[in-house]
């Protein structure tokens, strides 16, 4: 029987964001590449508004300010 390849890891952080206009998405992929950087918090920042602004230009509906980010908490493992 053929052994099977290792999967690379692709690390990466996850996200809450709170808009200004009330609105949430959840769970938004962050590149670990963005999280060590020196200045985290704006990284992640610039990374999701950049996301969203791409978004907006294929949809057509602008995305608000960013409010707020919050880290997802990972669950416990029973």
């Amino acid at each position: 029987m053929a052994k099977m390849k290792p999967k690379a890891r692709n690390e990466f952080g996850l996200f809450n964001v709170h808009y200004e206009d009330g609105s949430l998405t959840s769970n938004r992929k962050v590149p670990g590449e963005v999280l060590v950087d020196h200045n985290a918090d704006q990284a992640i920042e610039d990374f999701l508004t950049a996301q969203d602004n791409e978004i907006a230009e294929r949809s057509g509906k602008p995305r608000g300010p960013i409010k707020t980010i919050e880290k997802v908490k990972k669950a416990k493992k029973a």
